[in-house]
């Protein structure tokens, strides 16, 4: 008899982050066929662990009622998907647990998000909710219940570097197969000892091939709708901050600083847009916020917004040390944003200059600037 080239020493558990969604409830499958003949026969799963799978769903917070009205379900953890995640679980055969997470959820994301608006800037919600609850907070319990590993639906992919046995081994963070859903962005405030913990199981497939799993375990999962937007914000941005912020109103001024017109709060806006100013005589575009004269300060030129240059802080890279700067790199400044071609250079502590070969439009302060060198995410900061 052909012997199994692992044994039951390699058995893994890994907790899989499931939101009811195509992406996770896929992850999921994969795992719990990863010793399956037919995924043990992929190039893809060559080194397949045997793995004990357990499903957990998360709790997030949202609007709780007002004035007599149910407050909206966060869109990540609905009814419908947590039902829908429980369906997947049976028929995968694996424990499935509901997590509550709302006030931690609440303190580090929510009101993270408000007090950067009231700052005048614009978060990325999702960058820090990957870094405190999915492999932040889920770790902490998954890790409580001897698990090995989390696993989540994310579209990346990690690499192992093992120089030696007296070295440790590293982990390099990648961008997924599928450009197109790449989702490395969102991931680079990560560290070494959170990647050694963490499992990206579709990483290596396209979104079609992840929705033909799908069909083939016959999951439930294929009209499931996708949330593309912040996840407890029901209607619009600016319709969520008029419940929590107060008006602060202010003028708003040309580039040559004349008046000609009023804002709400410098909140309520963000670099490069151009409908809800509420002026005539348009289009205009928002150039800059002045903080300490509470300016709102907006163009008529569209390529006012080109800038070459940026300052970022907070900056995390990815193997845990600065490398040799100043460096060349590909830079993302948004999510479905081009990587462009800049030099990064260290000005003092954790702040860092960035200069660009082409101009970027619209760099705002408050979002993620992402580091790449080839398929490698390197690192990132925020934009100040």
């Amino acid at each position: 008899m052909k012997k199994r080239f692992w044994d039951k020493n390699m058995r893994k558990k890994v907790v899989v982050a499931m939101s009811g969604g195509l992406d996770s409830s896929v992850a999921a499958a994969l795992l719990k066929r990863a010793g399956s003949d037919e995924l043990r026969s992929s190039s893809r799963f060559a080194n397949a662990r045997v793995f004990d799978v357990i499903g957990v769903f998360m709790k997030f917070w949202s609007e709780p009622e007002k004035d007599g009205l149910v407050g909206a379900s966060n869109r990540c953890c609905s009814p419908e998907a947590e039902v829908r995640a429980r369906k997947v679980a049976k028929i995968l055969k694996i424990p499935f647990y509901v997590l509550n997470f709302e006030k931690e959820f609440k303190k580090r994301i929510v009101d993270y998000f408000l007090k950067e608006h009231k700052g005048g800037k614009t978060p990325n919600p999702c960058v820090v909710c990957n870094k405190e609850i999915k492999f932040g907070l889920l770790l902490e319990r998954a890790l409580k219940l001897d698990a090995d590993f989390v696993a989540t639906g994310h579209y990346a992919r990690k690499n192992e570097l093992t120089t030696n046995n007296l070295q440790p081994t590293t982990y390099k963070l990648l961008g997924a197969k599928d450009r197109n859903k790449d989702q490395s962005y969102f991931l680079w405030m990560l560290n070494q000892d959170q990647l050694k913990r963490i499992l990206f199981p579709i990483g290596n497939y396209t979104r079609k091939e992840v929705k033909n799993l799908a069909r083939k375990f016959k999951l439930p999962v294929l009209k499931a709708r996708k949330s593309v937007e912040i996840c407890f914000i029901q209607t619009t941005i600016n319709d969520f901050l008029k419940r929590y912020l107060k008006p602060n109103p202010g003028k708003i001024v040309d580039t040559k600083g004349k008046i000609i017109g009023e804002h709400e709060g410098l909140w309520f806006y963000t670099i490069g847009q151009r409908k809800g100013i509420g002026l005539p005589g348009g289009p205009f575009w928002v150039l800059n916020k002045n903080l300490k004269k509470n300016l709102l300060i907006i163009t008529k030129n569209e390529k006012d917004l080109l800038k070459k240059e940026l300052i970022c802080r907070n900056i995390n890279w990815i193997l845990g040390k600065k490398p040799k700067l100043p460096l060349k790199i590909k830079a993302k400044i948004r999510y479905r944003h081009q990587p462009s071609l800049a030099t990064i250079y260290n000005l003092k502590s954790n702040i860092y200059h960035l200069k660009f070969e082409k101009p970027q439009r619209a760099i705002t302060p408050g979002q993620s600037v992402v580091f790449y060198k080839g398929q490698e995410l390197l690192g990132g900061g925020i934009i100040g």
